[in-house]
């Protein structure tokens, strides 16, 4: 996944500042920032690790999910904890220190109440709330730089900027399909299309997302439990789960997989407008969408889809569901063309799939961009990949 960053000046390399220690410094940052056991949510990926002015790592630190400790905050415990002072330190971080008070206290007033002397961080935050950090900080005495490694973070939290940028959450379809593009037999059979490998790379990706979103339909034919998992097939830890939410007005039973507890959301109206403006009040950063031909071809025409991850098995089928319906592209041009395309081969042998992914949208979220932080109340770009008409007004209920 990639992120667009401004250009660095003309004969100016954004990197020539910093030093080597340095440079270590923030990728290890990165590195304790992407950590497993941060669960998606609303709050960016920050890490943070502390120098001494000799270069030295004296702690790290990082975010661990909404109404936790921040990443300065935890590597300055983390510090004290083993006895050390922050007094003349350099503070390494991913993200613009925060300037406000949230769930947690401002982590800029950490900073200065520990004596760090300089802070470099790798990309502004585009928040109008946390933001303005940097300022506050070069304003009490400290030294203050930017850039440092911005575009593996800006990677790094590709939701959550598109989130804050556009006003609402960042849409990844996920398909697997034959190499004719049936995504089920003619009898509605499906399991299994895609061998082992895959299924395991997918329950990875589920891992990363806030929601998964399945049409009734899906539902219905498939009873998904729409869970991660992990390799053993074990479900993984509750505060891990993805909310589940089905799309669509048919009246699942009760016995389905998808309603096995509180943490799903059902959503009658089929406007895929709407159903992200519903998940963005709920702070959802990141959806996988996983439905049927129906709602995939859905969230497309809207222009609403910024990645795609399609597996794809080395099997015919020649009839049954595919992948998709149409979605308005009556000759070549109008393809839907992936950029930044990756491909990777998964298993090997009779149990080998490949996955495809790229990106369709998205693709002028900067870092630097400002925040939408009412995005019910303010009017959106259009997208040019937009093949729908405005919708009109919906209301949306809820069920639990």
């Amino acid at each position: 996944m990639t992120v667009s960053l401004p250009s660095a000046p003309e004969g100016e390399d954004r990197m020539t500042s910093f030093t080597p220690v340095q440079a270590a410094a923030m990728r290890r940052a990165l590195r304790v920032a992407a950590s497993p056991d941060a669960p998606p949510g609303p709050n960016p990926r920050v890490g943070c690790v502390i120098l001494s002015a000799d270069g030295d790592v004296l702690a790290e630190g990082h975010h661990r999910g909404a109404g936790t400790a921040h990443a300065e905050v935890d590597a300055l415990a983390n510090l004290a904890a083993a006895g050390a002072s922050a007094q003349g330190a350099t503070a390494v971080v991913t993200l613009e220190p925060c300037n406000h008070q949230g769930r947690t206290g401002p982590c800029v007033q950490a900073l200065l109440a520990a004596g760090v002397a300089e802070v470099i961080y790798a990309q502004d935050d585009p928040t109008e709330q946390a933001g303005g950090g940097a300022a506050t900080l070069e304003a009490a005495g400290v030294r203050v730089r930017c850039g440092l490694c911005a575009q593996d973070a800006a990677c790094l939290n590709r939701p959550w900027l598109l989130a804050v940028t556009r006003g609402r959450p960042m849409v990844t379809w996920k398909l697997a399909a034959t190499l004719d593009g049936r995504i089920a037999a003619a009898d509605g059979t499906s399991q299994w299309i895609t061998p082992v490998a895959a299924r395991r790379d997918a329950h990875r990706l589920r891992r990363q997302c806030d929601a998964i979103m399945v049409g009734t339909g899906t539902a219905l034919a498939d009873d998904p439990a729409l869970t991660v998992r992990d390799e053993t097939g074990e479900p993984a830890p509750a505060h891990l789960q993805p909310l589940r939410v089905v799309v669509g007005s048919r009246r699942l039973p009760p016995t389905s997989r998808v309603l096995a507890d509180d943490h799903h959301l059902l959503l009658p109206d089929h406007d895929p407008r709407a159903v992200l403006a519903v998940l963005a009040e709920r702070e959802i950063r990141h959806v996988l969408l996983e439905g049927g031909p129906t709602l995939a071809t859905a969230f497309l025409r809207a222009g609403l889809v910024d990645e795609v991850v399609a597996y794809t098995a080395p099997a015919l089928l020649g009839a049954g569901p595919a992948a998709l319906a149409d979605f308005g592209a009556t000759t070549i041009t109008d393809a839907l063309r992936l950029r930044n395309s990756r491909v990777e081969v998964l298993g090997s042998g009779d149990e080998l799939a490949v996955r495809v992914s790229g990106d369709l949208g998205a693709d002028d979220i900067r870092p630097d961009a400002p925040a939408v932080l009412r995005p019910r109340h303010r009017a959106q770009r259009p997208d040019p990949r937009d093949r729908t008409r405005p919708p009109a007004h919906r209301h949306i209920e809820e069920r639990h």
